[in-house]
């Protein structure tokens, strides 16, 4: 049993803190929206009112918050995780950030003794509920060996990719993969139906081939039944395509298509649908098309 601080409860933080408490961890979870801890309460986790409760008597601190800023707050800002935790802790990063802030925080982590991981996951909301997410991780190889305890509650595939900062430059370009998939996959699925062809039975015949993909598999009933409540919210996926193209820019690398799917993301998100599923591209595809969609999904 390993005593965990969890901050972060949202759509993956949570699912992912009530699996730590099913592998018998005493998880102590922190979220700035104390609702959204009720699933971890019913679990048998506590939810505590600050990060500096949630980790002052942890052994591993985990941490899955949106974006660059809010893990730099989490880890150095006042009552934060360095100011309350004392050297030989672990933190766990499960946020996707830039790589070079994670590699700023890990130099912070390493100057008061604490183990510090960028560990990105992928798979959703639904690999977070199954316990079946994809990590990559970045850091020390020792810290990794600290780390498989949780890891192996969390996902089912764990993989040390490198030094601090390379766990976030795999998910760049995993987020990179996954939005250009989906974004051909609404473009062949708006042709379909615009040919008469039952989609359906199309999509069947397409992921049975080369053309299928863990993409075409997950977004399938979401495109079908135009459902787009998130698993991932589209502005989440805008922050993400970001980060690749920034780091592939200070790599010297050119990425076209990475440029245009973040501009199409980038559309999605100001015409109002950033709080939908990323498959909530095919809207996209279906306003330039001139094909008609709700203004307003049901689930949005």
């Amino acid at each position: 049993m390993t005593s965990i601080g969890f901050i972060g409860l949202g759509i993956m933080g949570s699912p992912m803190s009530v699996n730590l408490v099913r592998a018998g961890h005493t998880v102590r979870g922190f979220n700035r929206t104390p609702e959204k801890g009720a699933a971890l309460a019913e679990a048998g986790g506590t939810v505590v009112a600050s990060i500096a409760e949630a980790v002052a008597e942890a052994d591993i601190v985990c941490i899955m918050v949106p974006d660059s800023p809010d893990v730099e707050a989490v880890m150095l800002g006042d009552g934060a995780v360095l100011q309350s935790v004392g050297p030989g802790t672990l933190v766990i990063d499960f946020s996707t950030i830039r790589p070079d802030v994670a590699v700023s925080i890990a130099a912070a982590a390493r100057s008061r003794g604490v183990g510090f991981l960028d560990a990105p996951v992928s798979g959703g909301e639904a690999g977070a509920i199954d316990a079946a997410l994809s990590i990559m991780v970045g850091g020390d190889p020792r810290d990794v060996d600290r780390g498989q305890t949780v890891f192996r509650a969390v996902g089912k595939t764990i993989v040390h990719v490198g030094d601090s900062g390379a766990g976030q430059t795999v998910k760049a370009a995993n987020q990179l993969i996954v939005a250009a998939n989906i974004q051909a996959l609404a473009e062949a699925v708006v042709f379909l139906e615009a040919q008469g062809v039952e989609l359906a039975t199309a999509l069947d015949v397409l992921g049975a081939g080369l053309a299928g993909s863990k993409v075409l598999e997950q977004k399938r009933r979401n495109i079908l039944e135009r459902g787009f409540a998130p698993g991932f919210r589209l502005r989440l996926h805008h922050k993400d395509l970001g980060i690749a193209i920034a780091a592939a820019r200070a790599a010297g690398v050119v990425t076209p298509v990475a440029a245009l799917t973040a501009q199409l993301v980038a559309s999605a998100v100001g015409v109002g649908d950033g709080e939908l599923d990323h498959s909530g591209l095919v809207r996209g595809v279906e306003r330039l098309s001139g094909r008609r969609i709700d203004a307003t999904p049901a689930d949005a």
